[in-house]
């Protein structure tokens, strides 16, 4: 017995066929299907007007339009734009729309070019990719390696930052998402209507440059939908966006990360959410590390086949008088010794659940200095949208009633 179709908006193009056939439709048809919805975003059967009237009132059957809905949207000054999204069973999740900066420079960025990388550097370096270098640090994380031309580009390129759960089981102290628990995972139909719910969001001028799987929950704690959603990104027939435009961001499931960099050949982009340097403060911020302690989380980013010119982002959120102290940067270079890296770091947004906070700037600049006197490229992370709660470790529930302790001492 053939195993059951995928939701709708999880199907490849064969599986729209093989869905379609049964209803008399021929094979093109189901690409045809497909294309409508995942390269033009278009979800009302009527609209799709090259199908027959009979395989337009089978798809129509299916009330696409009702996975998902944009409930309201959030824009910040920055043009910024949040979305919640609410799916098909009440549940709502947040995406984020991220336009780039002029020039796309970041406001700090790392004062060590790519070539002046001494430990970390990958073998092979031309000089797109150290152009590269004092990029944003909020687009994708695997940018080391361009497809060409983008510098060029009349268009504004967009980061949209999407979500994989509802809520998060991780519980890190200084994430909005996981204060009220994981409440359910996201289908891959799911992961990707908030793609094609954000289309509509796009300015004029502006394109979808970029995909980081950074929003609520814990993407590979998701696996199975969160490949599926991978897959359907990449398919050239539907979004079609380069592997290396996709960034997955784990706070170190070590099994799924070896899984992932099986699965698509170390391609697509990873970014660690790190945050500290030793395990015993790692423990208190993030209780994953208890399960997948440093030693064992190093050994398996040291094992993840990188492309070359490609590199590992590390995600460290600067937590005032928890991990921001120059003998954290020093015991984090050390660390990361040998490993081809990157380092963001991102001085703590306020959450509501919690009264931790960001060290002031001296204190992000020191611990940034350690770090490339280390020989690293280091950056630091813009603001965007904060106004709105839409920025790094903001995302959260809408309603919800916190179940995770968030000062932990």
């Amino acid at each position: 017995m053939a195993p059951p179709l995928p939701p709708p908006l999880a199907r490849t193009p064969d599986e729209w066929s093989a869905a379609l056939h049964v209803h008399g439709a021929r094979g093109f048809h189901g690409r045809q299907v497909f294309r409508w919805l995942q390269l033009r975003g278009v979800v009302d059967a009527d609209a799709m007007t090259d199908l027959p009237k009979d395989i337009r009132a089978n798809v129509k059957a299916l009330e696409l339009d009702k996975t998902f809905a944009v409930a309201d949207v959030h824009r910040a000054a920055d043009a910024t734009r949040k979305l919640l999204v609410r799916l098909h069973d009440g549940a709502t999740v947040e995406t984020v729309l991220i336009p780039g900066v002029a020039a796309g420079r970041s406001e700090l960025p790392s004062p060590v070019s790519l070539r002046e990388t001494a430990h970390n550097r990958p073998r092979d370096v031309d000089a797109k990719a150290n152009e590269k270098e004092n990029e944003d640090a909020d687009a994708a994380a695997a940018d080391d390696d361009d497809e060409g031309g983008a510098a060029d580009s009349p268009y504004v390129r967009v980061t949209q930052c999407i979500s994989t759960q509802v809520g998060c089981a991780m519980g890190c102290i200084f994430c909005a998402s996981g204060v009220a628990g994981l409440k359910r995972q996201l289908g891959a139909d799911e992961i990707i209507a908030q793609i094609l719910g954000g289309r509509p969001y796009l300015e004029s001028g502006e394109r979808l440059r970029n995909v980081v799987l950074m929003g609520m929950g814990e993407p590979l704690h998701n696996y199975e939908a969160t490949a599926r959603a991978l897959r359907l990104m990449m398919h050239p027939e539907g979004i079609a966006l380069s592997a290396r435009r996709i960034t997955v961001s784990t706070s170190g499931l070590v099994p799924e990360i070896a899984r992932l960099g099986k699965d698509f050949g170390g391609n697509i982009g990873l970014a660690i959410s790190l945050h500290a340097a030793d395990d015993e403060t790692r423990s208190r911020l993030m209780p994953i590390n208890k399960k997948y302690p440093l030693a064992v989380l190093m050994n398996a980013l040291r094992a993840y086949p990188l492309p070359r010119r490609r590199r590992i982002t590390i995600e460290y959120t600067l937590v005032a008088g928890r991990n921001d102290d120059v003998a954290e940067a020093r015991k984090l270079a050390k660390l990361l010794r040998g490993i081809p890296v990157k380092v963001n770091l991102i001085p703590m947004n306020p959450i509501e659940a919690s009264s931790l906070g960001p060290p002031d700037a001296a204190r992000v600049l020191a611990f940034q200095k350690i770090l490339c006197d280390a020989g690293y490229s280091c950056f630091i992370r813009r603001r965007r949208g904060d106004e709105v709660a839409a920025a790094c470790g903001q995302l959260a529930l809408v309603g919800a009633k916190p179940k995770v302790r968030v000062n932990r001492s």
